[in-house]
């Protein structure tokens, strides 16, 4: 085995102990500490340096069936993590490499070697394996080119543009060709990003009045294209401005995600058979094997200059459920990501 001299005794995780109703508050959770041991064979100790916070968290809070499992009460969460190998029992990792893995909310996660994945810190900074190269990215990927059908000329509205996947969404449109890309956001400081920094042609405070009005007046032909990430009016204006043959990728709906009651859906639902829309959703994990693709064309884009994206970096792990609740509030531009020290 591969150790350094000296391992932690314990390491810091947080645990839910209740599960929210509506917006989770932070009495449901809590930070304990736990032993930390020498690897097993086949296993490797992790000293994680980033953590993501995203938002389908919320759902596995619930205890309902789903895509995922959900989290177990007194159980350490889980989620994106990216860290240093500190001590190693298989023979493909050793001490000092970095690692991208799914045991977030932790210190030190000790894994299964096989559900490890290195990653090169000279290639780009070990957060945006988290976010612009990591889940989210792939998400605004394979959601705009291979669900939505993206094509050269697509005019193209993206909600929740100011965050890790929308941002990324609005500029690969751009950089395919899009005849417009219109993006929404919470604040008039997110809306400035996206047009001064990321390119967007349009974009708007979904604060400052209807979103039907506002897309309406940014879009004046239609769209071709909706980037779903928030559902509610969001989704209904989408559906009255796609032009014929529109298609919309649903990605998220966090608009309802801490709603107690069901939801009304748009209620201009008939126009999808007029204007003959497809409307399709998203799991990432469909679409693993445009991975090598995805990091090749992401990858170049970052290097030249021509995609640009932004982190929200929340310090330490005590502050991990503040970051979470802030990125359920809107706080992050681009990716929220909590730092465990380098």
């Amino acid at each position: 085995m591969s150790a350094p001299s000296a391992l932690p005794a314990t390491s810091r995780e947080w645990h839910l102990v209740a599960r929210p109703h509506g917006w989770p508050v932070p009495a449901d959770f809590a930070l304990r500490e736990v032993p930390v041991a020498a690897p097993a064979e086949g296993r490797i100790l992790v000293r994680n340096l980033f953590m993501s916070v995203d938002p389908y968290m919320r759902g596995r809070m619930n205890d309902v069936k789903s895509y995922i499992p959900p989290f177990q009460l007194d159980k350490p969460m889980d989620g994106g993590a990216v860290g240093e190998v500190v001590a190693s029992n298989d023979e493909r990792f050793a001490v000092g490499d970095h690692v991208l893995h799914g045991l977030g909310w932790r210190e030190y996660a000790d894994l299964d070697a096989k559900h490890a994945t290195k990653v090169d810190a000279s290639l780009a900074p070990l957060s945006t394996y988290l976010g612009v190269l990591g889940m989210p990215g792939l998400t605004a990927y394979a959601g705009l080119f291979d669900v939505a059908s993206f094509k050269e000329g697509d005019a193209v509205f993206v909600s929740g543009a100011a965050g890790a996947v929308g941002s990324q969404v609005g500029q690969m449109a751009r950089l395919k060709g899009a005849s417009r890309v219109i993006g929404s956001a919470g604040s008039d400081e997110k809306v400035k990003w996206l047009v001064e920094e990321l390119g967007f042609d349009a974009a708007f405070n979904y604060k400052n009045g209807p979103v039907r009005d506002q897309l309406r007046a940014a879009a004046p032909d239609g769209i071709d294209v909706y980037f779903d990430n928030v559902g509610g009016d969001h989704l209904e204006a989408a559906i009255s401005s796609l032009n014929v043959h529109g298609r919309a990728t649903i990605c998220g709906m966090i608009a309802g995600y801490n709603d107690t009651e069901p939801t009304p859906g748009p209620r201009n639902m008939a126009m999808i058979i007029g204007k003959r829309l497809r409307l399709q959703g998203i799991l990432v994990g469909d679409h693993a094997a445009l991975q090598p693709q995805f990091v090749q064309e992401v990858a170049g884009w970052i290097a030249s200059g021509e995609l640009k994206y932004g982190e929200t970096v929340v310090e330490g792990i005590d502050n991990g459920v503040e970051a979470f609740l802030g990125m359920l509030r809107g706080e992050n531009t681009g990716k929220m990501v909590v730092s465990l020290g380098e």
